[in-house]
């Protein structure tokens, strides 16, 4: 061992390999967590001020210098009060996050029988909200409803969100290849840029969205429209085709995998 040691101390190659491996995957787990969390106008920011500096420090520009120098304190200040909800996504998803994890897990969710159970509610202009759990675990939020752990089928959809039961107006949370509660209460989206005419649940569905790495399907009651929220973004009046894609590529699954069974 002690010889393996030193030959790797001396031989500067194999250190350096490491070095920028190491550095390479923490630079793209955090610009996955940056874009995923809207925080990509941070970094524009910050850059920008950086290239500011540069060009003040260059250019021996006395007076921008100083306001940069001097007041560097108080826009680190200023950019965690704007950027509060970004950085505390940030902050949650590296406590919760599996890093070594590069897949969702095997077990099997019946996924015709949740687009059959959401096509027969858009029709009815039935509301439904419905959440894939993935890597990150989703207890805080299944303590809000009702616990089930049922098997997950067209009919129990349909019992919950195709009449006016008490689980109706929450979201139905599906962890574990179960049915694992219903009646769920959502943190709501903050981002000020959502469309007006979206109500509570497609607000919901982008919160969930933002601080999770679920993967969410909307049925709107107005329209009747199915979206899908995942990654802080919502994409609004999908067809079924386009949602068993988006699963498909989202849970890295081959093409047949998504007819019968999606991979959960």
């Amino acid at each position: 061992m002690e010889r393996l040691r030193s030959f790797w101390l001396t031989n500067g190659f194999f250190s350096t390999v490491l070095d920028i491996f190491i550095l390479a995957f923490l630079i793209y787990q955090i610009y996955k967590l940056l874009v995923q969390t809207k925080a990509m106008q941070l970094v524009k920011g910050a850059a920008f001020l950086l290239v500011l500096y540069v060009l003040a420090f260059f250019f021996n520009l006395k007076t921008l210098l100083w306001l940069l120098t001097n007041f560097a304190t108080m826009l680190i200040i200023a950019v965690a009060v704007i950027f509060q909800p970004e950085l505390r996504a940030i902050l949650v998803r590296l406590g919760q996050k599996d890093w070594l994890k590069f897949s969702s897990a095997t077990k099997q969710v019946q996924f015709d029988s949740v687009l059959n159970a959401v096509e027969m509610l858009a029709e009815k202009r039935r509301g439904a909200l419905i959440v894939f759990a993935r890597n990150i675990g989703l207890k805080s939020i299944i303590e809000t409803g009702t616990r089930l752990d049922a098997v997950l089928s067209s009919s129990l959809l349909l019992t919950i969100f195709g009449h006016d039961t008490t689980l109706h107006d929450g979201a139905v949370v599906v962890q574990g290849g179960l049915l694992a509660a219903a009646g769920c209460f959502l943190p709501l989206s903050e981002q000020t840029d959502i469309r007006k005419s979206f109500g509570t649940r497609h607000r919901a569905a982008l919160g969930m969205a933002e601080q999770s790495d679920a993967l969410i399907l909307v049925v709107s009651e107005e329209t009747g429209a199915i979206s899908l929220a995942y990654n802080s973004n919502l994409r609004y009046d999908m067809t079924r085709m386009e949602i068993i894609r988006s699963f498909r590529e989202l849970l890295n699954l081959q093409k047949g995998d998504v007819s019968g069974a999606v991979q959960k």
